[in-house]
């Protein structure tokens, strides 16, 4: 059972990424503030969830959070910063562009680079603990994977329609056979038999 807030009464904002381990496209986060006393049986973790579930869930969430946002970092701005950097900057960005300001923000995960201005907490593995991070989750992953498929029509033998930019098989394959495009993360090991471009 996911709880609707850590601390009733308080506005506390949700925030979650997708696309960490991504050896292409950008990493994706979301922040969602839900309505107190908010409940929605089917919300989750978006890993706990099929495509078709967290897409039905999506409208679902955008229309009935208080506000909710996304934000954006490009393979490009990953490999000057580093992917965890840039995990962080998603989620500021993301807060940034929230029409309400949260009092409090719950932070999916470990570490987090403080938000000028609002307190936090990171809770591991939060997705599956606090309404609002789940309903962050989807928003990211829905987004995302949106995203990930509209490339696919300009580079197709990558599949990303299928893989979403992990890093299948597949996609290593296709990497060694038609070498990258600019939505690939150079710093990353793009195939298993080199070291990333930038060592």
């Amino acid at each position: 059972m996911l709880l609707p807030y850590l601390e009733p009464g308080r506005l506390e904002a949700g925030c979650d990424e997708a696309g960490r381990g991504c050896l292409a496209g950008p990493v994706f986060a979301a922040a969602v503030i839900l309505p107190e006393g908010y409940s929605n049986d089917l919300l989750n973790d978006s890993k706990q969830l099929s495509e078709k579930r967290r897409d039905s869930l999506r409208p679902v969430i955008e229309r009935d959070a208080l506000a909710w946002a996304v934000g954006i970092v490009t393979a490009e701005e990953i490999d000057r910063i580093n992917i965890l950097n840039a995990s962080f900057l998603a989620m500021h960005r993301a807060i940034d562009a929230l029409k309400v300001r949260p009092e409090f923000l719950l932070i999916d995960g470990n570490r987090f680079k403080p938000y000028s201005g609002i307190s936090h907490e990171c809770i591991v593995k939060g997705d599956g603990k606090m309404m609002s991070i789940a309903a962050a989750s989807i928003l990211a992953k829905t987004h995302r994977d949106e995203y990930m498929k509209r490339i696919h029509e300009e580079y197709p033998q990558y599949a990303w329609n299928i893989n979403k930019g992990y890093p299948t098989k597949a996609h290593r394959a296709a990497i060694a056979q038609y070498g990258t495009t600019p939505y690939h993360r150079l710093s990353f090991r793009l195939i298993d038999t080199l070291p990333s471009l930038f060592e």
